[in-house]
């Protein structure tokens, strides 16, 4: 069938490489013509593992094109998918306008009868929105309307897209349903099938129900802590409560970043507001997560007293491994934090070339992850780089220092508790260690 899908960046590019490895006729469309040019030689605006590669099969099958928003590129079409990424800001308030604009952009170019699936992260009620607006001033075109929330991760999100779980897909009428089985089902045959709004609202709860769950069991570590309990043997006490089974998610470490479950937070308590309904459960969610942000510098002044003068070795920068993207970088926001308490950084990351500015010579950009132990008087486990597994450490580069390993989810348990007596992860005393 033929589909376009509109909005080339993260999320776009993965579903325009994807859907025409089903078989499927597929045009990306954005706004932008340097990310047009560049998706058309096989580059993706965004660092993904083998997006790449899979972009230039596509455009060697000639399944795959792409095309700046113009009449051509949009006629004929069975289903036009939005996949435009929410703009987020620094607080977590998505700009959900931006992406109504962009769809209200190219109603006009569409033909009769066209599906429009909604994968953009928008709050529930956004697609009812839509078909109100196109009934208003394009009703001669008696355009569909359906949801498929988004179920990606960076760095993992080809293989998630290719075997998912399930695909949760919201419609209208039941010709609506043949023609999403048709596109989706050589993806999977798992599809959750259901309304629109329940579609909606199914995304905002699974992000809900995650930031929930993150945060009460880093409350239950910060507990753990100070008491002598060990969260790690309490997460095992809690998995093997019946009620609460062995895949719950309430593993201690890190809080959660990135802005996509805050932004699902605030759909739902603004959602709860406008209504007059109270959700302090809802409400105390990022405050929560906020206040989580602060274990490593907890730990680093508990550790050293004084962190002016330390020089503090942080293993990765990026939001999360598998992707270059800085922005929203716990990593980033923790050097920015040391820096500004008199403190000094050595740091590695296997993808990042360039450092922000404002580091500058503030900041040392070491060649190897060795080189920042080699360096430092303390090194934080930032971003859980799979490679940093494989590095073999002498033990010696801790000899004579009050070396401390701070590594909020044990990622690097194995290799780094051993070498240093100073190793602190969340929900553990430094000298507890950490047992299975």
């Amino acid at each position: 069938m033929k589909v376009a899908v509109f909005g080339l960046w993260h999320l776009g590019s993965v579903i325009s490489a994807c859907v025409s490895s089903k078989e499927h006729e597929v045009i990306g469309i954005d706004q932008d013509s340097e990310v047009i040019r560049k998706l058309s030689l096989g580059e993706a605006p965004i660092y993904e593992p083998g997006l790449n590669d899979l972009l230039l099969e596509g455009i060697a099958s000639k399944r795959l094109s792409f095309s700046v928003i113009e009449p051509e590129a949009l006629k004929n079409l069975e289903v036009l998918w939005v996949a435009h990424d929410t703009p987020v800001d620094n607080n977590d308030n998505a700009d959900v306008d931006y992406v109504f604009s962009q769809i209200k952009s190219v109603i006009p170019l569409l033909s009769k009868n066209t599906l429009i699936l909604v994968s953009s992260q928008l709050p529930v009620g956004s697609v009812k929105y839509l078909e109100a607006h196109a009934e208003q001033y394009f009703s001669e075109l008696q355009l569909k309307f359906a949801c498929a929330p988004e179920n990606l991760r960076l760095g993992q999100a080809i293989s998630i897209f290719n075997n998912p779980d399930r695909i949760v897909v919201g419609f209208r009428e039941p010709s609506d349903k043949e023609i999403l089985a048709r596109l989706i089902s050589p993806i999977t045959s798992r599809i959750e099938w259901m309304s629109v709004e329940s579609a909606e609202m199914t995304k905002h709860a699974i992000n809900a129900f995650l930031a929930t769950s993150i945060t009460f069991t880093n409350e239950i570590a910060a507990i753990c802590e100070v008491v002598g309990a060990n969260a790690k043997e309490v997460e095992r006490g809690l998995k093997s409560e019946i009620r609460i089974g062995n895949k719950a998610y309430v593993s201690p470490g890190g809080p959660f970043a990135g802005g996509t479950l805050a932004r699902d937070i605030g759909f739902l308590h603004q959602i709860g507001e406008d209504a007059g309904l109270s959700t302090p459960v809802l409400a105390s969610v990022r405050p929560s997560n906020d206040e989580h942000k602060k274990w490593v510098r907890r730990k680093l002044v508990q550790h050293f007293g004084n962190i002016k003068g330390k020089k503090i070795g942080i293993w990765g920068l990026t939001y999360k491994p598998g992707t270059d993207t800085l922005r929203r970088s716990l990593s980033i926001e923790l050097c920015d934090w040391i820096l500004s308490v008199g403190g000094e950084i050595n740091v590695y990351d296997p993808v990042v070339e360039d450092l922000p500015n404002h580091w500058s010579g503030k900041s040392t950009q070491c060649s190897s992850a060795l080189e920042v132990l080699q360096l430092s008087d303390a090194l934080v486990v930032a971003t859980e780089w799979p490679e940093f597994r494989e590095i073999e450490i002498d033990s010696e580069v801790f000899e004579g220092k009050d070396y401390g390993v701070f590594d909020a989810n044990c990622f690097l348990k194995d290799l780094l508790s051993n070498v240093s007596s100073h190793y602190y992860s969340v929900g553990t005393s430094a000298f507890s260690g950490v047992t299975e």
